[in-house]
């Protein structure tokens, strides 16, 4: 009983946010934005499309930025917020000796 209110105290004090980002993004799909508006977004905001996917309820665009930089955003589904977006560094291409 103690061990179960000590888990119940625990979740109560993290930041809801934080927990549906982790696990993915759970909207009906009656309530998602269409894949048109997730292209828009990406428009407004100078990105060129490579790919949009759904990853974990999450639509996933992979993309370059303005600066020519290749990024992955997760976009909410509903809201179209920007959940998150992680810059991918090129590989470095091995020098010939």
């Amino acid at each position: 009983m103690r061990k179960t209110l000590m888990i119940m105290a625990f979740l109560a004090a993290m930041p809801a946010g934080a927990a549906l980002a982790e696990e993915g993004c759970f909207v009906p799909m009656s309530d998602w934005q269409p894949r048109a508006a997730v292209a828009q977004l990406a428009k407004d905001k100078g990105w060129t499309v490579r790919r949009i996917k759904i990853d974990d309820g999450c639509y996933e665009i992979d993309a370059k930025d303005g600066d020519g930089k290749s990024i992955e955003a997760t976009i909410h589904p509903a809201t179209l917020e920007v959940l998150k977006i992680e810059h991918e560094q090129p590989e470095k291409a091995e020098e010939e000796d």
